[in-house]
């Protein structure tokens, strides 16, 4: 995630880190026969982690369209007026309010009718960048980070809120559901469709958490060093140490202090890789892994699949993920 192109939470306050899930009723009806076409729901997604709910949750019964097409990074969409004018036409809108300010600024001008903040169907919380905030070993539990307010991470609705929720697969059930009861509501009609495939889909994430719960249970080190401070509730979740290497932006250049209390970091802790993403550049990760010793890998954010994508949808990446962190944390 190319953070810098960010606006200052200041900028948007009242936003909340994970958007807004907004139905729009066509004509006034809330039966899918009379929407879209074919009697489907046309349902229009910011980026990939909203896309992959409405798909697995909507099935054949929705027609999904993404605002963010493969490869783009998710901050540098910027919308014609064409869009912006037919988002209002959308049956359904999926977005992550506080994250792409092209996509907010744009609902705000379609003026849909009903809304529901999906942010209230999961804890949002404060989590810190990793970057320059000390090295903390303590983990006393998931609540522990709960309220706190950190330095640093900018992109959310109020100071220091994390929107990246759907890396955790607890809390990306707990929005699957609410997601699932907002398309009943919009289509009554398929209401049982859309909650049988709600509980297909939360199945498959509480099966994907007890791999990651299982398969980091007994690891060498419990730290990772990653370029993006993106994994602040995946760590937290299963008592990890992230560190950030240059805070929220992966693509600066992190300081000479910074840089050796990574160093010191990843010997003490003995660290073996250094983390990139995929719809970034690597340079900053190799640059460390080289001045360290270390190796370097991919650890996936899950903006937006691409053909460099190690899986073809979330359950996949969220696997390779997997397989990155025990590979590196030596796992047992």
């Amino acid at each position: 995630m190319n953070v810098r192109r960010l606006i200052p939470t200041t900028a948007v306050a009242g936003a909340v880190a994970l958007g807004l899930v907004t139905l729009s009723a066509c004509g006034g009806s809330s039966s899918a026969a009379d929407k879209g076409t074919d009697g489907k729901l046309d349902v229009v997604a910011s980026f990939y982690p909203v896309q992959y709910l409405a798909e697995q949750i909507g099935g054949g019964h929705v027609a999904v369209q993404t605002l963010t097409k493969p490869g783009v990074e998710p901050h540098d969409l910027e919308l014609k007026p064409r869009q912006i004018g037919e988002l209002a036409d959308a049956d359904v809108l999926l977005y992550l309010k506080g994250v792409q300010p092209a996509v907010d600024e744009a609902i705000a001008q379609a003026g849909v009718e009903h809304t529901v903040d999906a942010a209230t169907l999961t804890t949002l919380e404060a989590h810190g960048t990793g970057a320059g905030e000390g090295h903390d070993h303590g983990h006393e539990g998931e609540e522990s980070h709960e309220g706190e307010s950190h330095e640093g991470h900018d992109h959310g609705s109020e100071a220091g809120t994390d929107p990246h929720v759907w890396l955790d697969p607890v809390k990306y059930a707990e929005v699957a559901k609410g997601v699932g009861a907002a398309f009943a509501k919009a289509d009554p009609d398929h209401a049982a469709d859309y909650e049988k495939n709600t509980a297909a889909l939360v199945k498959k994430l509480g099966d994907l958490d007890t791999a990651f719960e299982t398969g980091l249970r007994n690891t060498a080190t419990r730290t990772f060093i990653t370029t993006h401070s993106a994994f602040g509730y995946l760590a937290e979740r299963y008592h990890l140490d992230q560190e950030g290497i240059s805070g929220v932006d992966p693509e600066s250049e992190p300081s000479p202090a910074r840089i050796k209390e990574l160093q010191d970091i990843a010997k003490a802790d003995k660290v073996s890789t250094v983390f990139f993403e995929t719809l970034a550049s690597d340079r900053t990760a190799k640059t460390l892994a080289r001045d360290t010793g270390l190796k370097t890998d991919v650890l996936d954010p899950l903006e937006g699949i691409t053909d460099r994508s190690k899986g073809d949808d979330y359950i996949e990446v969220m696997r390779s993920n997997l397989a990155a962190l025990k590979t590196a944390l030596g796992a047992k």
